[in-house]
C-alpha cells in the first residue's frame, strides 16, 4: 500500500520474502532444509508469526537492535524475518567472536535483546556480563545461562503470541545491520534499508543467477555475512526456491555430505574453500546436482578456477560485493566466464575506477573502484567521519584497486589500503597486531597478507620478541587464537630481529610483505 510521499511508500522485507510467497500459492514449497529441520513457507510463515508475536511481548520496538549469535538452522532464519516482520533490526553477528568481541557488537548497536544459540553460550554470557543496557537474554536451546544482573532469561521455544499484521515499514526504513571492518580496521554496523533487499534479489539473484523457485541453494558462508545471507535467505526466498541450512562449521567431508543428501543447484563458497575441496578426495560427480557455483569474498585466481571446473564439471562464476553492498555488483556470467577477472556490472549497479584525485582513468590504468546502486547501505551506526570517507553520495568507496580492459573486464589487483582477507572475512592487520603486543614477550609485530599455495592471501605475522624471549611461532598462533576470531589469527609467525620502517620510525608494510615474503621462500 502506497502512503504519502512524506512517509514513503510501505515495503516489509519478511512479508515480501515470505507472506507473499504463502499467498502466492507457495505454501506447501520446502523453504528450508538440512540436519536442524524442514519447513515448508506455510509453516515457516506459522514460525514466524509466533516469534514475532513474543518478541512484541518483550517490548521490542520498531528500530530496536536484536542481535543474533546462532548458528545458521530454521530458528536463526526465522528470527532474522520475525525481527523484520515488527520493524526492528536484526543484528546477526559472526558465531566466532569471543565474549569480549560479541561485547562490543551489544554495548556499540545498543541492543536490549541478545538471542544465543546452544553452542555459543559461555561467550554469550561473558559478553552480557559486560553489557549493562542488555535486558532480555533469549537462548535457542536447554543449555545454561547465568543472565547478566540487568537481563531477563527467555527460551526461544516460548516466544509466542497473538500476531498482527506485520508492522507498516516503508523501503527507508532500516531493515539489517551487519557489522563489518571493511574498508576500515574498526568494526562497525552498516546500515540496511528494506528495499536494499528487493534490489539484490532483483539484480544479481534475478539477472545473474537466474533462480527459479525449482533451486535448492547451500552456501558455505553463514548467514552473518551479507554474502551468506543473500545466498541462503533473500535469494531463495524471494522466489519460493529452497535454502540447505547447515550450523556445522563446514570442512570438504562435511560439505561433501550435505551436497550428496540434499542436492542443491545452487552452491556458494570463497576461493578459499574451493582450495580446499581440491585439496580433499572426493568423487568428480560429487557436484552432479549443481548447475552453477559462485566464488566471492576475494579474488579467484584463474589456476584454481581451471582446477575446480576441470574435475567437478561445475560451471563457476566469480564476483566481488561488500558488506556496505549487501551482495555481489560485479561479476563474471554463466558461459561468459574471463578467468582471473570479477566480470563485468550486474545490472542495476554503476561502477568508476578513479585515480586519488576522484577522476576517471582510461581503460588499462589502475584506480580505486567505486560502486552504485539501490543496495548501498545509508552509512555506519555512529561512525559520521567514517561514513563520509567510504560513502560519498550516491557511490561507495569499496576500497579495491581495480583496472579495466577493452572488453569491459574488471580485474582486482588488491586492496587500496592494508585491510586483507583471509577465507573471504576481512581481517585488520592492527587488531592482529594489537592482540600480539599482549603477550609479554614480544616487542614489536606487523601483520601482512600473503599468497598460499593456491594464490590466495593469509595473514602473515613477522613479531620482534623481547631481548632474551624464547617464544616459538606455534605458541604466538595459539595467543591469537584464544583472543580473537579463529580466522583472524596468523598462519604463520616469523621471529625476526628487526622490521622495516622509515626514517622516522614508521612502519613501511610494502617491505614488511616483500620481507616475509622473501623469509617464506627461504624456509621452502
Amino acid at each position: 500500500m502506497a502512503t504519502s510521499t512524506f512517509l514513503g511508500t510501505s515495503f516489509n522485507a519478511c512479508s515480501y520474502l515470505l507472506d507473499d510467497r504463502v499467498a502466492g500459492g507457495l505454501g506447501d514449497q520446502p523453504a528450508i532444509a538440512g540436519p536442524l529441520g524442514a519447513f515448508t513457507y506455510a509453516e515457516l510463515l506459522g514460525k514466524v508469526r509466533d516469534l514475532a508475536a513474543g518478541l512484541r511481548a518483550l517490548d521490542v520496538r520498531p528500530e530496536e537492535r536484536i542481535v543474533l549469535f546462532m548458528p545458521d538452522g530454521p530458528a536463526l532464519a526465522a528470527t532474522i524475518l520475525a525481527a523484520m516482520r515488527i520493524g526492528a533490526v536484526p543484528v546477526p553477528v559472526s558465531t566466532m567472536q569471543t565474549g569480549k568481541e560479541l561485547s562490543l557488537v551489544l554495548r556499540d548497536s545498543g541492543a536490549r535483546v541478545l538471542v544465543a544459540g546452544d553452542p555459543f553460550l559461555l561467550a554469550a554470557e561473558q559478553a552480557a556480563a559486560q553489557s549493562p543496557e542488555l535486558r532480555h537474554v533469549v537462548v535457542d536451546g536447554h543449555g545454561d545461562f547465568t543472565a547478566s544482573p540487568s537481563a531477563a532469561l527467555h527460551r526461544l521455544g516460548d516466544l509466542r503470541g497473538d500476531d498482527s499484521e506485520p508492522y507498516d515499514t516503508r523501503e527507508d526504513s532500516s531493515a539489517l545491520w551487519l557489522y563489518t571492518s571493511g574498508t576500515t580496521g574498526t568494526p562497525k554496523g552498516a546500515i540496511h534499508r528494506h528495499a536494499n533487499i528487493r534490489h539484490v534479489n532483483e539484480t544479481f539473484g534475478s539477472q545473474v543467477l537466474g533462480i527459479t523457485a525449482q533451486d535448492r541453494c547451500f552456501s558455505i558462508p553463514k548467514l552473518f555475512f551479507a554474502y551468506g545471507i543473500g545466498n541462503s535467505l533473500f535469494f531463495p526466498f524471494s522466489v519460493g526456491a529452497t535454502t540447505i541450512l547447515d550450523p556445522a562449521r563446514p570442512t570438504p567431508a562435511s560439505v561433501a555430505q550435505r551436497v550428496q543428501e540434499d542436492r542443491p543447484t545452487l552452491f556458494f563458497a570463497v576461493p578459499t574453500f574451493y582450495a580446499a575441496l581440491l585439496a580433499a578426495d572426493l568423487p568428480s560427480e560429487l557436484f552432479s546436482s549443481v548447475r552453477l557455483a559462485v566464488s566471492a569474498g576475494e579474488p579467484l585466481p584463474p589456476e584454481l578456477y581451471r582446477r575446480f571446473t576441470e574435475r567437478f564439471g561445475v560451471e563457476l562464476i566469480d564476483g566481488i560485493g561488500t558488506t556496505e553492498a549487501l551482495h555481489i555488483f560485479l561479476s563474471n556470467r554463466p558461459g561468459k566466464v574471463r578467468p582471473g577477472t570479477t566480470g563485468r556490472p550486474v545490472p542495476g549497479y554503476e561502477l568508476r575506477v578513479v585515480d586519488e584525485h576522484g577522476n576517471d582513468v582510461e581503460t588499462g590504468t589502475p584506480g580505486s573502484l567505486l560502486v552504485k546502486g539501490d543496495s548501498i547501505a545509508t552509512g555506519y551506526w555512529c561512525r559520521t567521519d567514517t561514513t563520509r570517507s567510504v560513502f560519498e553520495g550516491h557511490w561507495l568507496r569499496t576500497g579495491d584497486t581495480y583496472v579495466t580492459d577493452a572488453d569491459g573486464y574488471y580485474s582486482c589487483l588488491g586492496r587500496t589500503n592494508d585491510m586483507l582477507k583471509a577465507g573471504g572475512i576481512w581481517v585488520s592487520p592492527t587488531e592482529v597486531e594489537a592482540r600480539l603486543l599482549e603477550h609479554p614477550d614480544v616487542l614489536l609485530a606487523a601483520v601482512v597478507g600473503l599468497p598460499d599455495a593456491d594464490g590466495l592471501d593469509k595473514p602473515v605475522a613477522c613479531v620482534v620478541p623481547n631481548e632474551g624471549s624464547t617464544i616459538t611461532a606455534d605458541e604466538l598462533i595459539e595467543f591469537c587464537r584464544a583472543g580473537l576470531a579463529s580466522f583472524k589469527r596468523p598462519r604463520e609467525v616469523l621471529i625476526v630481529d628487526k622490521l622495516p620502517t622509515t626514517a622516522t620510525g614508521k612502519l613501511q608494510r610494502f617491505a614488511v610483505r616483500e620481507f616475509a615474503a622473501s623469509l617464506l621462500r627461504a624456509q621452502q
